[in-house]
């Protein structure tokens, strides 16, 4: 966790206009293989889902569960849960 940046994500939080491509950023992190085996077999069951969608819904329901209110998450958390390509 050293390597986030704190700043840039609080104005991203605190920001209120939606999400465009150089608003995104990209990381790497290991996963255990049982998380990425559930991943795999829920995407092959899901095909209008994929690994970053996942991933991207995952982080944002945490966040909302954790106590983070923004706007721009909760939108992209039910965006990808409720969204009309979710199904």
């Amino acid at each position: 966790m050293k390597n986030i940046d704190f700043m840039e994500e609080q104005s991203l939080v605190q920001s209120s206009k939606v999400l465009e491509s150089e608003d995104t950023i990209s990381f790497q992190t290991e996963i255990p293989k049982q998380i990425q085996q559930a991943m795999k077999v829920y995407i092959e069951n899901h095909p209008n889902w994929d690994q970053y969608r996942l991933l991207q819904a995952a982080l944002a329901g945490f966040l909302i569960q954790n106590g983070i209110s923004s706007r721009l998450i909760t939108r992209l958390y039910i965006g990808n849960m409720f969204g009309s390509h979710s199904f």
